[in-house]
C-alpha cells in the first residue's frame, strides 16, 4: 500500500482509510485502487477494529476513474472488448470491497462523488455527505457506463434510469431524498460528525454488526444482487470497446485539447435543453 496515496490510521476501535490524491480529485488509478483495497482488507483483518471510515483528502471524495491519460494499457484495450472486460472486472472488484468487507464501512463524502466514486459510496454500508457533495455517473456523456449497475438497487429503477441515461449530477439534499445517502451535514462538520456516527456504531458489539451485515448481504445476494453486478459488467464491457461517434469525438478532443475541453464540449450540447 502506498503511504502517499492511501493513509491508514486508527482511533480506538475505528479504522480510517483516506484516499490522498487531491491534486487529481482522487481520481482512481491502479495504485490508488490497490492501496484502498489493501487498506480496507487490513481493517477487516484487525481484530481491534469494529467500524471502518472511507474518506478522502482535498475538495472532492472521488471523481471516478482517471481517464486523463493515454497509458499504453489504455491504448491497447481501446477497441478490444476482452481487454476492457478484464480491466472493468478489476474495477468492479475494487468497488465492491466495502460491500463484502465483514465490518461496516462508512463513506464520508465531500465535493464530487462521480462515476466509480459514486458507485463506491453506494457499496459502502452508510454514507455521510457534506452539504457541498455532488453525486452522479456522467460517463455516459462519452459513451461509457457503469461498470457497476448498483444505483437501481439503491434508489429504485425509475430515478436510476433517468440519472444513468442522462448522466445528470445531483446535490446532497437530492441524494438524501432518494436514499442514496444517510445524512447530510455542513462541510465544516463532516469529519467530526462522521467520527461521532462511527463511535456510536462501534458501541454495538462487533459480532452483532458483522452478522447483521452478513444477513443483509445474503438477502441481497438471494435477490440477485451480485449476479446483477456481473451481468452489468458483461453487457457494458463491449460498450467501452465500441467505436461510437460521440466516443471518437470525445477522445479526439481530449487528446488534442485536454479532458477539460472534452467535458465542456459535451456539457455545452446539453445546455439548450436544460430546465
Amino acid at each position: 500500500m502506498s503511504d502517499d496515496l492511501v493513509r491508514y490510521e486508527t482511533e480506538d476501535n475505528i479504522a480510517i482509510v483516506s484516499m490522498n490524491r487531491p491534486e487529481k480529485l482522487n481520481a482512481v488509478n491502479d495504485a490508488l485502487r490497490s492501496g484502498v483495497s489493501e487498506a480496507l482488507l487490513r481493517a477487516d483483518e484487525d481484530k481491534a477494529v469494529s467500524v471502518v471510515i472511507l474518506r478522502s483528502e482535498g475538495r472532492s471524495f472521488c471523481v471516478g476513474y482517471d481517464i486523463d491519460n493515454d497509458s499504453p494499457e489504455r491504448a491497447a484495450r481501446r477497441f478490444d472488448a476482452l481487454k476492457w472486460r478484464e480491466s472493468l472486472t478489476e474495477d468492479v472488484r475494487f468497488e465492491m470491497v466495502p460491500w463484502y468487507l465483514g465490518k461496516p464501512v462508512i463513506a464520508s463524502v465531500q465535493g464530487h462523488a462521480l462515476g466509480g466514486g459514486c458507485e463506491l459510496t453506494m457499496f459502502c454500508d452508510v454514507t455521510i455527505a457534506a452539504d457541498n457533495a455532488i453525486f452522479g455517473e456522467p460517463e455516459i456523456h462519452f459513451s461509457n457506463a457503469g461498470p457497476a449497475m448498483v444505483m437501481p438497487w439503491m434508489i429504485g429503477f425509475k430515478k436510476a434510469r433517468e440519472l444513468l441515461y442522462f448522466g445528470d449530477m445531483i446535490d446532497a439534499k437530492t441524494a438524501l431524498d432518494l436514499g442514496m445517502v444517510n445524512h447530510v451535514v455542513p462541510l465544516a462538520d463532516l469529519e467530526d460528525r462522521t467520527m461521532r456516527f462511527a463511535k456510536r456504531m462501534a458501541l454495538i458489539s462487533p459480532e452483532a454488526l458483522q452478522q447483521t451485515k452478513l444477513a443483509i448481504n445474503r438477502g441481497a445476494d438471494a435477490a440477485g444482487f451480485t449476479n446483477a453486478m456481473h451481468a452489468g459488467l458483461d453487457v457494458l464491457a463491449p460498450l467501452y470497446a465500441a467505436k461510437t461517434d460521440v466516443g471518437v469525438q470525445f477522445t479526439d478532443i481530449r487528446q488534442k485539447e485536454g479532458l477539460r475541453a472534452a467535458l465542456k464540449w459535451r456539457r455545452d450540447q446539453f445546455k439548450q435543453y436544460e430546465d
